[in-house]
């Protein structure tokens, strides 16, 4: 008995195949899970970092080692540790100094709106920051996001501290402990 003419035609079979294996190998290539996330940035940015330490800080000047880390709700992290004090000269260094504003420059993956900064203070001398201001170059045709951090208080040393305002349903699924996010 013959089944020949029952058979799809080659090329229907290789389509069907094609459109059934197509989406999971999209999913497996974007590195998710189908969790709606949206991929790791694979561009990178530099952005600006203005740190306010509070009038209240206990010395006119920290020797502290100060390390930052912000990021938006789909895990692209930029970590600047320790942060490096601006010179303001040759062989002269600046300390975070009391009531003064200090400006950096950090690079790291392009993000989607950054919605939380941590700190950790590792030192002695207990400095407090004020607030620290997040500036994410923006696309040529939109004026840069400017994202502020208020703290107004002395740092505990030796942990990750700060604020979260991601929403809940994007970090409710990281686990990375790398992070100070947990």
């Amino acid at each position: 008995m013959a089944t020949h003419g029952l058979a799809p035609p080659l090329p229907l079979l290789l389509t069907v195949l094609l459109v059934a294996l197509a989406p999971s190998s999209f999913v497996a290539a974007a590195g998710g899970r189908g969790t709606g996330r949206r991929p790791a940035a694979a561009c990178t940015s530099t952005y600006t970092l203005r740190v306010k330490t509070a009038c209240g800080s206990p010395a006119a000047r920290t020797s502290d080692a100060v390390s930052v880390a912000f990021g938006d709700a789909y895990r692209n992290e930029v970590l600047a540790r320790p942060l490096v004090v601006p010179t303001s000269g040759p062989g002269s260094s600046r300390e975070l100094e009391r009531c003064g504003t200090d400006t950096f420059r950090v690079a790291g993956p392009c993000g989607y709106g950054v919605c939380y900064l941590y700190l950790r203070r590792d030192g002695r001398d207990g400095w407090a920051p004020e607030w620290v201001q997040v500036v994410q170059p923006g696309p040529r045709d939109r004026p840069p996001a400017t994202a502020t951090f208020y703290f107004g208080g002395p740092l505990p040393d030796g942990v990750w501290y700060g604020h979260d305002r991601c929403p809940k349903a994007a970090a409710a699924g990281t686990n990375s402990s790398a992070s100070p996010r947990g």
